[in-house]
């Protein structure tokens, strides 16, 4: 709660004020005496944002290298600590020492690598690589990582993916990184399916993400896997970020701008996001649009990364997977209320999207909603491979 400095008092507990004793303390002392009781109540107040560990929280570990980038070094505390005490987020470096990013200052990480022996989740941030790092990342680091228990949750953004493959964690396994790295990255690591089309690529029990923001999309996704979409969108909410974003990271590729043909092709996705029930077709999305079908399939695709039908299915799924978590209407009412023509292509493409059936699904995420307490769901029963879901 601010200060009233003309009345030197602050508001008190009860939205009363309580005048401040001017005549018995000279100014300086009044003046941190008032900054003291400020932030005494900013952080009463932030405890009420951010409450205590919840009995059992899942224990992540992000581990920082030499070189990591400060911003998404935070990423994953500033989301995953945002969820109501469902994550215990801890930092750690490979040895225990502070770590020098790339930019002019140095972090003190909380502990050494031998947290990473209990933990659940472990995040890699990126760090910066050059060509003798990225083919040989430190062998400290390799070290770190093989005291990972097995059946840990894997997950890295942008560079971090060179750690990842580098250990072979990753062989045989679609990922992604960074955009511009991504041939580099198929040329050191071959035995990897890279996609640098999409914002991560969630195998279950390794996640790799694309760079910069995209650590945001993951660790949201995560928090969408193990407690639903409710959680997650309050942790959206908390961070001021978007709970989703639409297509992958083919949006953001340097690529030569198209030349300019008037609006582009984001209203009529408004449009469409209003009548995902209805049969809509390429033709009415291309009419809707002001232009012939094959300009909007090219615009649609240039601004999204997407096919119009691959969207409107990712809608689809999307809202049916809200409506399982969030409601008991049938499957039957779910795949007509989204736009599927029957329950058994809803059934389809969910089991395509997410290895699941809808009645697998709202059992799942049922039980692992708010209610049910922070154990319930650990997010790595299912090891499909959901590319651009939750993008």
């Amino acid at each position: 709660m601010p200060c009233d400095p003309a009345a030197r008092r602050v508001p008190d507990a009860s939205g009363t004020h309580a005048a401040c004793a001017a005549s018995a303390r000279p100014p300086r002392a009044r003046d941190r005496a008032d900054r003291a009781d400020c932030a005494d109540r900013a952080a009463e107040a932030g405890s009420r944002l951010r409450p205590g560990l919840r009995s059992g929280a899942h224990k992540v570990v992000v581990l920082a290298l030499d070189g990591v980038y400060p911003f998404e070094l935070g990423i994953p505390h500033r989301v995953l600590g945002s969820a109501d005490g469902r994550y215990e987020v801890l930092s750690a470096s490979v040895d225990g020492q502070s770590v020098r990013t790339d930019s002019d200052l140095t972090v003190t990480p909380g502990h050494g690598p031998a947290v990473l022996d209990e933990a659940d989740t472990v995040v890699i941030p990126p760090y910066a690589i050059s060509p003798v790092s990225a083919a040989a990342p430190d062998p400290k680091a390799l070290a770190a990582l093989s005291r990972v228990r097995p059946g840990t949750r894997l997950v890295s953004i942008c560079t971090g993916a060179f750690l990842l493959a580098a250990a072979g964690l990753l062989d045989g396994r679609r990922a992604t990184t960074h955009w511009a790295l991504t041939d580099y990255f198929q040329e050191l690591f071959p035995r990897v399916e890279v996609d640098a089309g999409v914002l991560f690529v969630d195998h279950g029990d390794v996640l790799t993400s694309a760079g910069a923001a995209s650590g945001v999309d993951v660790c949201l996704h995560l928090v969408r896997q193990d407690h639903g979409s409710e959680v997650a969108n309050h942790v959206a909410r908390c961070c001021v970020v978007p709970p989703y974003r639409d297509g992958g990271q083919a949006q953001y590729i340097e690529r030569p701008l198209p030349p300019a043909s008037g609006t582009g092709t984001g209203p009529t996705r408004d449009w469409a996001l209003q009548r995902l029930e209805l049969p809509l077709s390429l033709g009415e999305l291309a009419t809707q649009a002001a232009m012939s079908t094959r300009t909007f399939a090219r615009r649609f695709q240039e601004e999204t990364g997407l096919s119009p039908g691959r969207w409107l299915t990712q809608q689809r799924l999307r809202r049916a997977r809200h409506l399982l978590e969030s409601t008991d209407l049938p499957v039957e009412r779910v795949a007509h209320e989204v736009g599927f023509a029957t329950a058994t292509s809803l059934r389809r493409h969910l089991a395509a999207e997410a290895g699941v059936a809808p009645s697998a699904y709202r059992r799942t995420f049922r039980a692992a909603g708010p209610s049910a307490g922070p154990t319930a769901g650990d997010g790595r029963n299912t090891r499909t491979d959901l590319g651009l879901k939750g993008s």
